[in-house]
């Protein structure tokens, strides 16, 4: 890994981080991987941990230097595992854990596929991997202005419905029983994009969120505003919560999506495609699924929640993990490899670092957050990208404008932090 020395921007913390770590760390080092350089992404990305001390090789290990976990919010409903410095582990230089980005196209090559249309984004590393050392607190630096111009997508609404149409097609002949389809958005951008992301970042019911740069100032940054989980690893357990069904937050919107027999069933084929996707690594007989259907709300929108759980079976690598789970099933579709062709062949763009994998591998905890909900800065452009899961019984212009909402309140969010500077 490259070596490095740049402090954390305090209020800009790497996705995952433990919260008493956030504005402390810095970059100790980094390494960086694009589609069409050699080499496995899975095993290069656990190399490039291992390097570090960091679990990789064994994440079945179930010995001291677990975790600590905060009880009181480990078993609310939707909170997200919130990780405590152990005690004379977090003074100045000692390793915090590493922050990850796996793209869409990096998760089609673990899976075995072809990656997918291009990037609109490609500055943007489809693997990143940044070693972070606990530091002295700093003073945030001074931002400068940012601009945001029009939106434009790179689907007709016209295009957009015809893709819906082509998956019903295939749906019918039986080639696929779900696909997620995802719409792409861009503007021209000026400025410092960081507060921008670490404002959008702090959405509500984003669980997975954080921001992420390039070495150099200016060169590319991700935002995230995730309130989905692909995977999270803690004492030899593993679990992932897909996120399918979507209603306004509204109590009319719950109650649509509780009564809606579509989007139950969608949301069915998903977890049922996620216990296949554990059971690959887990023990067998200890795959489960903890919660089923629950409503949360991210931003305006209440969405149906899963949580599938497993232990993992003895010798499983972080390699291993990321070819059972990788793509995310909730933004392919079932079967995964099949969707993952559809996709390829529907989708005018990438996916870029959207759709793929986004968060933090500690020296006891793998927690990695699915990348929807998340903006791309890369050579003045900005880019969004949004969607959601086809089935049979979609209505085209619904599905256009579901995909629509996901991504107004990203909208909203750059262009009121813009308006606020």
């Amino acid at each position: 890994m490259k070596s490095s020395s740049r402090i954390a921007q305090t209020g800009v913390a790497a996705p995952g981080q433990p919260v008493g770590c956030r504005g402390r760390t810095r970059e100790r080092a980094r390494w960086e991987w694009r589609v069409g350089e050699p080499g496995d992404p899975a095993e290069l990305l656990q190399q490039a941990l291992a390097e570090h001390g960091l679990p990789a090789a064994d994440l079945s290990h179930r010995g001291p230097g677990a975790a600590v976990v905060d009880a009181g919010l480990a078993h609310a409903p939707g909170a997200a595992a919130v990780l405590t410095p152990q005690r004379g582990h977090d003074a100045p230089g000692t390793l915090c854990g590493a922050a990850v980005l796996l793209s869409a196209a990096a998760c089609n090559l673990i899976a075995g596929r072809p990656g997918g249309p291009a990037t609109p984004a490609p500055g943007v590393p489809d693997v990143a991997v940044m070693a972070h050392e606990h530091a002295d607190p700093t003073a945030p630096e001074t931002a400068g202005a940012w601009l945001v111009g029009p939106w434009r997508s790179s689907w007709t609404r016209a295009r957009h419905e015809a893709g819906v149409e082509e998956i019903r097609r295939a749906i019918s002949r039986g080639d696929v029983y779900q696909v997620n389809l995802v719409g792409h958005w861009q503007a021209p951008c000026h400025g410092d994009p960081l507060p921008v992301l670490a404002h959008l970042a702090a959405l509500p019911g984003a669980r997975h969120a954080g921001v992420l740069t390039g070495a150099e100032p200016g060169s590319w940054a991700v935002g995230c505003a995730s309130p989905e989980s692909l995977v999270t690893v803690s004492e030899g357990q593993v679990s992932t919560q897909p996120i399918k069904g979507t209603r306004p937050a509204t109590p009319v919107g719950r109650a649509e999506l509780l009564a809606s027999a579509k989007e139950r069933a969608e949301h069915i084929m998903i977890v049922d495609l996620e216990r296949n996707d554990l059971s690959r690594v887990a023990e067998t007989g200890s795959v489960r699924v903890s919660e089923l259907f629950v409503i949360r709300r991210w931003s305006d929108l209440w969405q149906a929640e899963s949580t599938v759980a497993a232990r993992l079976a003895s010798g499983v690598s972080l390699a291993d993990l990321l070819r059972a789970v990788c793509p995310g099933g909730s933004v392919t579709g079932a079967p995964k490899l099949a969707a993952i062709d559809q996709i390829a062949a529907l989708e005018p763009v990438g996916r870029g670092p959207s759709m793929g994998a986004f968060g933090f591998v500690s020296p006891r905890r793998v927690d990695l957050g699915l990348t929807i909900r998340t903006v791309a800065v890369d050579a003045g452009t900005a880019h969004v990208w949004a969607g959601g899961g086809i089935t049979w019984s979609s209505d085209p212009a619904a599905e256009v404008a579901e995909a629509s909402a996901k991504a107004r309140p990203l909208f909203t969010a750059l262009r009121g932090a813009a308006l606020r500077r």
